[in-house]
């Protein structure tokens, strides 16, 4: 049974098909989805998603790319959401420097003050980290999360992954370790070790290959465990196993 611990399932492209989704990952062994919030109205949908299908769990959170918007009122929402009970994280949230939609200094801010909400009501955090690992990191150096953390499409170095390890962090991988230009990643998920990785999809994005180029889908988690069984050398079912275990551990679940 595998645990595709982050996607999107509430985008707009499965409104046609998603019970066809849903019925290919029954049949692939995928048991259990977290679906994650980048504004309200998506962290909204995760709930309700969360509510209505006993296999999806939700997280909920504001985006870097959706800081600038973020009001008083967005907090309050958001920690009422917080407070449902199949509501694992707070994410995702973070810095994204690659397309600067909001104001570096006001996504810092927003990140903070994430973390220390997440602090407040007993979640674990899910992080988005692109192009702007030397500030993630400085941030939750000095912002620790109370109940962990996972850096969620993991993307930076392993000089900075055994920094985060040592700082308790998991670290998640989706359709980037497949690909052929990848091999930082690749050399990430060598190192790092099996109790501290989970997998995600990141769904309908980051498809990985043999479908890159196909919108993604959770079903497809399972070509991730399969390159991690590969470059670890271990069988499809141990990286399956301790991946959902893993979740359980980060997410509180077991």
């Amino acid at each position: 049974m595998i645990w595709d611990t982050h996607a999107h399932l509430d985008d707009s492209g499965y409104a046609e098909d998603f019970h066809e989704i849903v019925a290919r990952m029954q049949s692939s062994g995928i048991s259990r989805v977290t679906n994650v919030g980048y504004d309200l109205p998506s962290s909204e949908r995760s709930v309700k998603l969360a509510q209505d299908y006993d296999f999806i769990y939700a997280a909920i959170g504001i985006h870097p790319h959706n800081a600038e918007g973020a009001t008083d009122e967005t907090w309050a929402k958001l920690l009422l959401l917080a407070k449902q009970p199949k509501v694992l994280a707070w994410g995702e949230i973070g810095l994204d420097y690659y397309r600067d939609l909001s104001p570096r200094s006001i996504q810092k801010e927003v990140f903070i003050q994430q973390i220390e909400l997440a602090n407040d009501v007993g979640l674990p955090i899910v992080i988005h980290n692109r192009d702007a690992h030397q500030d993630v990191l400085e941030i939750v150096k000095a912002h620790r999360p109370k109940f962990g953390g996972v850096f969620h499409c993991y993307s930076g170095s392993w000089e900075m992954a055994k920094v985060l390890l040592s700082l308790g962090f998991y670290l998640s991988f989706a359709g980037p370790v497949t690909y052929k230009n990848a091999r930082h990643t690749v050399e990430v998920a060598i190192h790092a070790p099996m109790d501290r990785i989970l997998v995600e999809t990141d769904s309908p994005y980051l498809t990985p290959e043999p479908r890159r180029g196909k919108r993604n889908e959770p079903t497809y988690v399972r070509e991730i465990v399969k390159k991690l069984a590969e470059i670890k050398n271990l069988s499809f079912e141990d990286v399956a196993s301790q991946t959902m275990r893993n979740a359980e551990t980060i997410f509180n679940t077991k």
